[in-house]
Order: C-alpha cells, then sequence, then structure tokens
C-alpha cells in the first residue's frame, strides 16, 4: 500500500511538470503560427488569443497522453538508476506488480482523455472553424488597423490609416487606393469616421481630403477637393458553413454511417486506447543499466510514441477512404502495439534477463 501511493505520487508530480512543460510548448507554436498568419494581413490580431484557445483544446488529448507516458518511463528509470529495482526483485516480486500502480494512476487520465477526444475535442474545432468564418464575415473597415496596409478581400482596395483615437472613433491620416474596371483612384483625407444610417446602412465618412481618378498611363485624370466624402460599406455574406467529420459530434458520426465518419471515430476513440496502451509499454521500455547509457530506453520510447501516433492516423486516412475496415485497421495498429508490449513483458521477466538484472 505504501508503496503504490508513493509510486502514484512521483507519478502524478512528474506528469504535472511534463505536462505544463508540452503544454507550454503547444501554446508558444500555435502563438508563432498565427502571429505570422496577423502579421501577414489574413488575421486580425484580436482574433489570436480565441484561435490559440480553441487549438490548445484540440491538441490537448495528445499532449496529455504524452505526458503520462513519459511521467510513467521516467518514474520507473529513476527506480533502475537508484538501485531500487534490484532491490525490487530480490524480493521476489516481479515486474508485473508494477500494472496495479500505473493502472491506477493511468486510467482517471485515460477516461479525461476519452472524454476530451470524444466531445471537447471536436467542439473545439467546430468553433475555431466558426469563428474563423465570422472573421472572414466581417467588412473591410473593421479590418483596419494602424499604421498596417489592409488589403480587401477581393484585391481591390489598398487601406492605410495612420492613427487610431479609440475613444471618438476617429481614424487620422487616411489613405485607399483602389481600382475598379480599369480605372484607379487615389483617396486621401486628413480625418474619417464611421457612420450608421437610420436604417441601418453604415458609411465611411471622410473629411478634407483630395481624391484622384484616372487610368493608369494616361493623362486623363480627375482631381476632387471634398470636405465630407461618404462611402457606404457594403454587407458581407456569411457563408454556409462547412461542416467536416472533425467538427461533427460523436453521436452524429455514430448514427451517420460513412467511411470519412468511421475514419474520425477510429481517431477519437484511439486516442484513450492508445494513451491506456502507452502507459503499460512504459514499465518495460523503462529498463536502464545504471553503468550503461541512460538515453537509449528514451530514444526508443520516443520512436514508439511518434511510430503509434502516426500509425493511428495512417489508419484513420485510410478508413476514410474506404481502403480499409474500421475494425481490420484499428486492430492491426492497437493490436501490433499490444503484441509489442506483451513481448517486451516476456523479455524483462525471462529467467536470464532476471539473473541479470540481480
Amino acid at each position: 500500500m505504501i508503496f503504490r501511493r508513493a509510486a502514484m505520487r512521483e507519478f502524478a508530480g512528474t506528469a504535472a511538470a511534463i505536462f505544463v512543460a508540452l503544454f507550454f510548448i503547444l501554446v508558444t507554436v500555435i502563438l508563432v503560427r498565427l502571429l505570422s498568419q496577423a502579421a501577414g494581413g489574413r488575421l486580425p490580431a484580436d482574433a489570436v488569443l480565441a484561435l490559440i484557445g480553441f487549438s490548445a483544446l484540440n491538441h490537448l488529448p495528445v499532449v496529455l497522453a504524452l505526458s503520462v507516458f513519459i511521467a510513467i518511463l521516467l518514474s520507473i528509470t529513476r527506480s533502475y538508476r537508484d538501485s531500487e529495482m534490484v532491490v525490487w526483485f530480490s524480493a521476489g516480486l516481479p515486474l508485473t506488480a508494477w500494472l496495479r500502480p500505473v493502472l491506477g494512476f493511468a486510467l482517471p487520465i485515460v477516461l479525461v482523455v476519452a472524454g476530451l477526444s470524444l466531445f471537447l475535442s471536436p467542439w473545439a474545432q467546430g468553433k475555431a472553424l466558426e469563428y474563423r468564418k465570422r472573421l472572414e464575415s466581417r467588412d473591410e473597415v473593421s479590418r483596419v488597423a494602424p499604421g498596417v496596409f489592409r488589403e480587401s478581400s477581393g484585391s481591390q482596395r489598398v487601406f492605410f490609416v495612420e492613427a487610431v483615437d479609440r475613444e471618438s472613433g476617429l481614424v487620422r491620416n487616411v489613405f485607399i487606393n483602389s481600382v475598379e474596371s480599369g480605372k484607379q483612384s487615389l483617396t486621401v483625407a486628413s480625418e474619417g469616421h464611421v457612420e450608421s444610417a437610420a436604417n441601418g446602412d453604415r458609411f465611411v465618412v471622410l473629411r478634407n481630403g483630395y481624391r484622384y481618378e484616372g487610368e493608369p498611363g494616361t493623362a486623363a485624370f480627375r482631381v476632387t477637393e471634398f470636405k465630407r466624402y461618404d462611402v457606404r460599406i457594403e454587407p458581407r455574406e456569411i457563408g454556409v458553413l462547412e461542416m467536416t467529420p472533425r467538427t461533427e459530434a460523436t453521436i452524429t458520426l455514430l448514427t451517420e454511417s460513412s467511411d470519412s465518419n468511421r475514419g474520425e471515430l477510429a481517431w477519437r476513440f484511439g486516442i484513450p486506447l492508445a494513451t491506456l496502451i502507452l502507459a503499460l509499454l512504459a514499465i518495460p521500455l523503462a529498463f536502464v543499466n545504471p553503468r550503461a547509457g541512460r538515453a537509449n530506453n528514451l530514444v526508443f520510447a520516443v520512436l514508439a510514441f511518434s511510430i503509434y501516433f502516426n500509425l493511428l492516423g495512417v489508419s484513420q486516412a485510410w478508413i476514410s477512404k474506404g481502403r480499409l475496415d474500421l475494425l481490420v485497421g484499428a486492430g492491426v495498429v492497437h493490436g501490433g502495439m499490444l503484441l509489442l508490449l506483451l513481448l517486451l513483458f516476456l523479455l524483462r521477466m525471462a529467467p536470464d534477463w532476471r539473473r541479470f538484472t540481480r
């Protein structure tokens, strides 16, 4: 009892530290990718934080699975390095005695991973898709940022404002370049703001500026000075939200049978099952000879995790394309890892191996 409590306490402490590190790395990678999109004008700056949250929730099951696997692996590896396993085997206890504390620690997390994979992850992906669709439906004026050139969705206009007064809503030194029907127009104004009419139409009101219109390459240009210039903001229609198997609820995938839905189910149910198998696989993989290299088992463990999840992705793709049956694809991947788990346990528990460890 004391041993199980100590082992689970060590598992929990190590897993928490690893999860924090992995989650920080994940958020950093997502942040860099989204900031590059925002810097390129493909994404508004105020949307970065929300999309980081949705993306982090989507990848949370895999991060938890890796955290559990590495935590169990490092904890048992420490027992080998500190020669605690020598005492363990000398007392006549087999390697399988680690199964109870490992399962006691891993099973609650497997249930959490299952909940995340089956319910929270598709919800997060659906909300991220819906949020991006709303961003695309925003009018061009809402996407203007001070000090940044913004191109319209149709690549017909380029906007630039030098400064924005958040309190009054005024923009200073406005520059608009547009091309319509082969004619180019350039509008500059000292200030501008947005007004709403009684019927709900919105207008950009520019004050104290000039408008230059003409055909490029010719001298046929017209210059207009204005005190007030109103431009109607054309509302953009929200396109139909295209639902994919990744954003559909698990209940919907179970009731609507198709190859793509079965492939998505193989992935969602495969992540918690893979978490459990990897937690057990960490027991035989944790062996390390204190007098030899200490990184060999870690390298093999990382390769095993990478290969396992890559095979899950490949089987999902083949099932979605109808090349594999759901049971066959899932059975080959998870059955192969279970066979590897059994072989490693037999190898570590062989009589010759036990004499060597003693």
